[in-house]
């Protein structure tokens, strides 16, 4: 369920900057490893409703989902999805950016599994839609007092940020 923790961190964040935030997330009946989306709209004008048929960015955290949430890109906009068990021959779309990040690769390296926060992070640098110290604010709230895990939650953010802004000066677009 790290979609729906990242996408509630960035709603709170976005909380800061926008008039009218929506967090609407979406899960299977499983308790555990069930598939599970959220829709997170931002805007400074009311929203009038939180069903979205395209978003002009989507946030993909695993790679073999490339064909299941290509349709949900708007012909123009972006799609951040992880490098891993991303497979390009299933693309169909050439209207949208598709930037590649090595979250989960980058995650396992540093041995921290928070690849949601990482392409949150990822996100954040590279749009400019909300400032980090917003999400960073954000995740305090959500994270409580347990320091260890706000520590290490923070870190896989920040280590998101550093790759988003990698990606800007030399991006992997398809």
């Amino acid at each position: 369920m790290g979609v729906l923790v990242a996408g509630k961190i960035l709603a709170l964040g976005a909380l800061n900057r926008y008039r009218h935030v929506l967090w609407f997330p979406s899960y299977a009946t499983e308790k555990r490893g069930g598939l599970c989306e959220c829709t997170i709209i931002f805007s400074d004008n009311e929203i009038p409703s939180p069903i979205i048929d395209q978003s002009q960015t989507v946030i993909v955290l695993t790679g073999s989902q490339l064909k299941n949430f290509e349709p949900r890109v708007l012909p123009g906009g972006m799609m951040l999805v992880d490098s891993a068990g991303l497979d390009e021959d299933e693309r169909e779309r050439k209207d949208y950016k598709l930037l590649q990040i090595p979250g989960m690769e980058f995650a396992l390296s540093t041995g921290e599994l928070h690849n949601n926060l990482i392409l949150l992070g990822a996100y954040i640098e590279v749009t400019d839609k909300v400032p980090p110290e917003f999400i960073e604010e954000a995740m305090e709230k959500m994270l409580g007092a347990e320091k260890l895990i706000k520590e290490r939650n923070l870190k896989a953010f920040r280590q998101g940020i550093e790759l988003g802004a990698s990606l800007k000066s030399n991006p992997i677009y398809v």
